[in-house]
C-alpha cells in the first residue's frame, strides 16, 4: 500500500516554531506568566502553548492590564477562557493607580499609555523572570527589530543595544537577578497567517472581531463607539454601521473598521485584501508620534 505524504504548510511551519519557542523558554524560566487580553493573538498563544505542554495543563499564570476602558465582551471572554484552561488569572488594574495618585488621566483620554507601570509592577510582585507577549514583528516598526527573547532591565526597560544574537533558532533567556525577558513566540506571524491559522484550528475569539451592527462615530478616520470615554465632540454624528474590530485594545482609542466579514473564512479574504496594517489603522495611541510604540518599549510596556 502506497504511503502518501503532505508536504508541511507555512502554517505547520509556524507552528512547530512557536511550540518550539514555548518549551524552550519553559525549560528554562523559573516563574513565566503570559500576558493576554482575551484578543486573537493572545488566544493564538494560549492555544499554542496548551499544544506544546499537552496532555499537561497550562502551567503558568495569565496577566492582564485593565486599563478600565476595556470592552465588556472582551473582559467577559477574558475570564471564560481563563476558567476553560484551568488557569490563574493576575489583574493589574489601571483604575486602582488613577485611585491612589500613582498616575494621572491623560488629557486625550485614553488610558493605554498608562498600562507601563501597573504592569511592571505586577511582574515585580509576582516574581516573573519570563512574560509570554503575542506581539508580532509586522505590526510596528518598533515590533519588528525586537528578538524573539526580550531582555529587559530591573526596570523593566529594553536596551537595544543589549540584546542577544538568535542564530540557528538558539534562544537564551539568562538574565540576573532583578532583570527578566519578555518571550514572543508568534514573531515571524502575520496578521493574515494568525487568522488563517485560527480558521483551521477553530480557535474561539470574542465576537466584537466579528461583522455586526453598532452605533459608530468618525474621528480622524477611526470609527469609535460613543461611551463614557468617548463622546462625540461638536460635528461628530453616530449613526449604526456594520463594522468589526481588527484589534481589541481600550475602547477610548480602538477604532473598527467597515466589515461585513461575519465569519473567519469572509476576515481570511478580507485580511488578504487589506493594504493598512491593524495597528495603524485602529489604534489611535500609535499615532500620538512617529516614536509611539518605540518611546512605550523602552519604558517597559511592549
Amino acid at each position: 500500500m502506497t504511503q502518501v505524504t503532505t508536504a508541511p504548510t507555512l502554517l505547520d511551519a509556524l507552528e512547530a516554531e512557536a511550540i518550539h519557542i514555548i518549551r524552550e523558554a519553559l525549560g528554562q524560566l523559573e516563574r513565566p506568566v503570559m500576558l493576554f487580553s482575551g484578543g486573537k493573538d493572545s488566544m493564538l498563544m494560549l492555544h499554542l502553548a496548551a499544544k506544546a505542554v499537552w496532555p499537561a495543563p497550562v502551567p503558568f499564570p495569565l496577566l492582564h492590564v485593565d486599563t478600565g476602558h476595556n470592552f465588556p465582551e472582551v473582559l467577559d471572554f477574558r475570564d471564560r477562557t481563563a476558567e476553560k484552561y484551568g488557569t490563574e488569572i493576575v489583574v493589574a488594574r489601571v483604575q486602582d493607580y488613577l485611585d491612589d495618585g500613582r498616575l494621572r488621566e491623560r488629557a486625550d483620554g485614553t488610558r493605554n499609555p498608562l498600562q507601563t507601570l501597573p504592569l511592571l509592577d505586577a511582574i515585580e510582585e509576582g516574581r516573573f523572570d519570563g512574560v509570554f507577549g503575542g506581539g508580532r514583528r509586522d505590526e510596528d516598526k518598533a515590533r519588528a527589530k525586537e528578538r524573539v527573547v526580550s531582555l529587559r532591565s530591573a526596570f523593566g526597560e529594553w536596551d537595544p543595544k543589549n540584546q542577544r544574537p538568535e542564530l540557528w533558532s538558539m534562544y537564551n533567556t539568562r538574565h540576573r537577578p532583578g532583570e527578566h525577558v519578555r518571550v514572543f513566540p508568534l514573531s515571524n506571524w502575520t496578521e493574515l497567517d494568525v487568522w488563517r491559522y485560527i480558521a483551521r484550528e477553530g480557535v474561539d475569539l470574542p465576537s466584537l472581531y466579528y461583522a455586526h451592527e453598532r452605533e459608530v462615530f468618525e474621528r480622524d478616520g477611526m470609527l469609535l463607539s460613543p461611551g463614557p470615554w468617548t463622546a462625540p465632540r461638536p460635528g461628530e454624528t453616530v449613526g449604526v454601521r456594520r463594522v468589526r474590530y481588527r484589534t481589541v485594545g481600550d475602547m477610548s482609542c480602538t477604532g473598527a473598521v467597515p466589515s461585513d466579514a461575519a465569519d473567519v473564512g469572509a476576515i481570511v479574504a478580507e485580511v488578504a485584501a487589506s493594504t493598512l496594517t491593524e495597528r495603524g489603522a485602529t489604534r489611535a495611541d500609535d499615532r500620538l508620534s512617529e516614536a509611539a510604540m518605540e518611546d512605550r518599549k523602552k519604558e517597559g510596556y511592549f
